[in-house]
């Protein structure tokens, strides 16, 4: 999969360095989840209250994303960077030393870890401007791999909280935040081509075009499908099992892993086999283990076998779409790796507050999971139906962009 091509084509350096910042902020942007147990147990709170609180992050992550584009646009992908990861740095500083003390000031936090979940749309950029079109499914794959510092939230946060306290486990985040901003300042390098800032009214444009709804709908059931798992499943074990939050934290990682990690094995297929084929079977999989995963598993050890096979589904999916977005955007990637990340972090929204409001009136998960399969089954639909137009008007379109003269095949 890394063959020599790949390693002579960019800049490894920047590559490792995006993985690494994208990695660090999403186990922070993450954060309450595996914390949620020990948090709800300090301030009370109801399966609703918990939803909320492991779906604002998601929220305000997803929205910020929108800025973060524009800002890559305008100023580089490395300055944004930059000023994002000071930004979590100063405020998660400030939470640890004053403390958290209701309900309310942890839904701040919660805002306030959404840019580092914007890290998505500055990491992607930074990563896809030195690679050509042949290697972005496998580039934007391991950049987007830093998807997995979810799974080091689940791993190590529950651990931490039982040794040290939640509270100081905030304080223990600016360690590796530390680390991932040195690494980023000294290693990170923006391309060498960078896209003419755009105007202000010009960002938009783009949501013209009929294609960037349907990208961004597509990467709002996969990537939201994974986050929102992200952020709820140690809520998810300890509910529904009765498992301490250390062993459902570890649970959790092992789901985070499987879609961390198969995410650029979802691009390197896109590569190969095309991404509308590789999308197909992501959506037929990803909705069937859902649709399983919404019924009650008799144990712990099998509801873990059937979201493991979820979650690297939705991973793969992740992938394959960022090997689509470059060969219909590759102008507009920057705004446009923002409004499909913003999206993907809305699917998760929905998803994380779903399961809480339904897990609180229904007693059970099953409403949450259910609906989320259904919206894969019409990504499915829907792909089905663009499949034939997008493989005929693509080329074409890239054939007509001046920018893309030296691209190689559009590859749908």
């Amino acid at each position: 999969m890394l063959d020599r091509s790949f390693l002579k084509a960019g800049h490894a350096p920047t590559l490792f360095a995006a993985f690494l910042y994208f990695d660090v902020s999403f186990m922070v942007w993450v954060l309450l989840g595996p914390l949620g147990v020990a948090i709800a147990k300090t301030f009370h709170l109801d399966p609703g209250q918990k939803g909320l609180m492991v779906a604002v992050p998601v929220l305000s992550g997803a929205l910020l994303r929108l800025v973060a584009g524009v800002m890559v646009d305008r100023i580089g992908p490395k300055r944004t960077g930059l000023i994002g990861q000071a930004i979590v740095l100063a405020g998660l500083a400030a939470a640890w030393l004053l403390g958290l003390h209701s309900y309310n000031q942890v839904l701040v936090l919660g805002l306030l870890l959404g840019v580092a979940g914007a890290s998505f749309a500055v990491a992607l950029p930074l990563a896809s401007r030195w690679y050509p079109q042949e290697h972005q499914g496998l580039a934007l794959g391991i950049a987007g791999a830093g998807n997995s510092g979810t799974a080091l939230a689940a791993l190590f946060a529950p651990l931490l909280a039982k040794a040290f306290g939640w509270s100081n486990v905030i304080g223990l985040a600016l360690i590796p935040l530390g680390v991932a901003f040195l690494v980023y300042l000294l290693m990170a390098k923006d391309a060498p081509e960078q896209p003419a800032p755009k105007r202000l009214g010009e960002y938009l444009d783009v949501l013209k075009v009929p294609d960037a709804w349907w990208l961004m709908m597509l990467y709002g059931v996969t990537f939201g499908g994974f986050v929102g798992l992200s952020s709820s499943l140690t809520i998810y074990f300890n509910s529904e099992y009765g498992m301490d939050p250390v062993k459902a934290g570890f649970f959790t990682a092992a789901c985070v892993f499987a879609g961390s990690f198969v995410r650029p094995v979802g691009g390197a297929f896109a590569d190969r086999f095309g991404g509308v084929r590789t999308l197909i079977v992501v959506y037929a999989l990803a909705a069937l283990g859902l649709a399983v995963a919404s019924f009650h598993m008799p144990s712990a050890w099998l509801a873990l076998g059937v979201l493991l096979f979820s979650m690297a589904a939705l991973g793969a999916g992740n992938g394959a779409v960022f090997q689509l977005a470059p060969q219909r955007f590759r102008k507009e990637i920057g705004v446009m790796t923002g409004l499909i990340g913003m999206t993907g972090g809305i699917g998760g929204f929905y998803l994380a507050a779903s399961l809480g409001y339904a897990k609180k009136l229904t007693g059970s998960y099953q409403l949450g999971l259910m609906g989320f399969a259904i919206l894969a089954l019409l990504a499915l639909i829907a792909l089905t139906g663009l499949k034939n137009h997008w493989r005929a008007v693509w080329p074409q379109l890239a054939r007509e962009d001046l920018a893309a003269d030296d691209a190689q095949p559009v590859r749908v």
